[in-house]
């Protein structure tokens, strides 16, 4: 997965992939007897036409071919997503984690799945975006639709707006989409507001919960519980596919959330939780945006990876050892000490009511007015 690499200083830094795999090994979560660590394969051109244009897949492999090629039209050679040699395999391995996963919830091996590589939620049906090159969520979402599943919720609490999954099935009334988000105001993409609601065949099906810069944990879980479990519930999905970037933990240098690594595993469980609530507890996982390689990713992906395995890592686990060792040696920096940030996790219910001069309870309010009557939900008490 780590082919997957823009170039030094980019951003999207592969070595997070390696980081993250470390830590969850070190944790013993891939040791558990009821785990299986698969490779991810790559997507056949067929397999990515499910949900992008044969022209693009194409314009993919010539820039993959020739780095020089760019095809900024596109999306493809410019400064977020810069062309390098085999691109296409790189970012097709990652759509074939989520491939992979959605085919083992189908069959019956496994009910919760990770691909901590994807996540790649920017990329449209004919362009790339963000970092994003295929999008492997909405890959994963199109073939459990291809499969029987009859609806699907895909739900994105990454600190951007998961756009490029919400117009791939903007008009679909069989997905939901859900993304709690920097709202657009002070963060790419620019989108992602309440009135984004879905197109004319899916009313309401596009769900956009956009948080003011600076919002914590307790506004951002106050706005995820107040919106999200009644929607899904409402819905009655058969999976759950989420995205699960960390960039909007206080540290991210590209974002202006203030979450901790401690509210981000209580995001995880959240989704979990309703897993196992509505949908038989089936659930695939994915990765995303994540950008304190050393600090942040690993530990918030370990935790997602413990979650569905169903062994949750409390917060005040120390950090193993070997693996602080590995990044201190290998990067010159000191690690984390413990799983956690050791942060006080509170919320206000929205139970309690609305309070019009709170910015995140404006935002949930106006989500809540612009879905929750198409859902048979009532915006102020539901």
């Amino acid at each position: 997965m780590t082919a997957y690499n823009f170039g030094p200083g980019h951003p999207m830094a592969p070595e997070r992939m390696d980081l993250t795999a470390r830590l969850a090994r070190s944790l013993g979560l891939f040791e558990l007897d009821h785990v299986t660590v698969e490779a991810p394969y790559v997507a056949t051109d067929p397999e990515l036409e499910s949900v992008h244009s044969a022209e693009f897949v194409a314009a993919v492999r010539r820039v993959s071919e020739d780095p020089y090629a760019t095809d900024e039209s596109r999306g493809l050679g410019t400064e977020d997503d810069p062309a390098f040699a085999g691109m296409h395999e790189a970012a097709a391995r990652l759509a074939g984690g989520s491939l992979l996963s959605a085919a083992k919830i189908l069959d019956g091996s496994a009910l919760h799945a990770v691909n901590f590589g994807g996540g790649m939620h920017h990329a449209s049906r004919d362009r790339a975006s963000g970092f994003c090159i295929y999008n492997d969520a909405a890959l994963a979402v199109q073939k459990l639709l291809d499969g029987g599943i009859g609806k699907v919720a895909y739900l994105d609490v990454d600190a951007h707006h998961g756009d490029g999954t919400e117009s791939i099935f903007w008009d679909d009334p069989r997905v939901l989409t859900v993304s709690l988000h920097e709202s657009g105001l002070t963060l790419f993409p620019g989108t992602g507001f309440a009135n984004e609601i879905g197109g004319p065949a899916a009313e309401g099906t596009a769900v956009n919960i956009a948080l003011p810069s600076g919002t914590g944990d307790a506004g951002w879980l106050r706005a995820f519980h107040a919106v999200v479990p009644q929607l899904v519930a409402a819905f009655q999905p058969e999976v759950i596919v989420s995205q699960h970037g960390c960039d909007s933990h206080r540290t991210d240098p590209l974002t202006h959330l203030n979450l901790s690594v401690d509210g981000q595993r209580e995001a995880a469980t959240a989704v979990g939780n309703l897993a196992a609530r509505c949908c038989d507890n089936r659930w695939i996982a994915t990765g995303g945006g994540g950008y304190n390689v050393l600090q942040v990713v690993p530990r918030s992906w370990s935790h997602l990876i413990a979650i569905a395995a169903g062994r949750p890592v409390p917060l005040r686990t120390p950090v193993p050892e070997d693996w602080r060792t590995y990044v201190e040696e290998k990067f010159g920096a000191s690690a984390p000490g413990l799983m956690g940030d050791d942060v006080e996790l509170w919320w206000r219910s929205w139970e309690v009511g609305f309070d019009p001069n709170d910015a995140v309870d404006r935002t949930v309010m106006a989500t809540r007015k612009a879905v929750f009557p198409l859902h048979g939900l009532d915006p102020w008490f539901d």
